[in-house]
């Protein structure tokens, strides 16, 4: 004897995968889509009831949810949520993501506004800091991007000697470094104030332009250009 009606019981209409075919995904609540990840449920919940299980245990947050590795989703112990489930949910997430920026290679950088939701969505959710750099040509364009160094959870070591040569392995006319605040913290510490004004005088004596450096996590983002008067 089950605790739950089985999804296969429920009105058409009303089963996760036909709804999500004959109306699309926007009509489907979380629960409802990770229950399409997960496939099955157990004997006592099905698919739909154990995904609620999981986001309770995540304050139904679905940003906390991302920051989740494969073994913080197995230490929730969660019945029916093995390893090749959390996987699938985790590789979800993981499209999700990069769905919601574009290739930036190729693009034309303006403003900071231009890529700040690529790094954001390339950082914001990470559990350790990362420092990145992307490097520009002539025409601000985008020609390369790179993850320099990683961290813990309060900090990473980013080296401003590394960031040059791959500048000029490039031929890079314009820098922009990235890095994110596990913690949610948007304003610059002390460290990263030393940091930003470091690569800005070397970058300029080997006539390479920093053009910004950016902070993001899961708050939003916050840009030395835009908020600095003499940049």
């Amino acid at each position: 004897m089950t605790n739950s009606i089985t999804i296969k019981g429920w009105a058409l209409n009303d089963q996760p995968i036909n709804k999500l075919y004959n109306k699309g995904s926007k009509y489907l609540s979380d629960a409802e889509l990770i229950a399409i990840l997960l496939q099955h449920g157990t004997a006592e919940q099905n698919a739909v009831d154990l995904a609620r299980n999981l986001l309770s245990n995540c304050n139904n947050n679905l940003q906390k949810l991302a920051k989740l590795t494969t073994h913080d989703l197995l230490s929730m112990k969660i019945k029916g949520i093995g390893k090749v489930k959390a996987i699938r949910i985790l590789a979800a997430i993981e499209l999700g993501s990069r769905r919601m920026f574009s290739k930036t290679i190729g693009n034309q950088i303006l403003q900071s506004g231009d890529v700040v939701n690529h790094l954001k969505y390339t950082l914001q959710f990470e559990t350790r800091e990362f420092f990145m750099a992307l490097l520009l040509n002539q025409a601000n364009k985008i020609i390369h991007e790179q993850i320099l160094s990683e961290g813990g959870i309060t900090g990473t070591v980013a080296d401003p000697r590394v960031l040059f040569k791959l500048a000029l392995s490039h031929e890079a006319t314009g820098i922009i470094i990235c890095h994110n605040h596990p913690s949610g913290q948007l304003h610059p510490s002390r460290m990263d104030d030393l940091l930003t004004e470091k690569v800005k005088k070397g970058a300029a004596l080997l006539d390479i332009k920093l053009i910004d450096h950016i902070i993001v996590s899961t708050e939003g983002y916050y840009s030395y250009a835009e908020q600095s008067n003499n940049w």
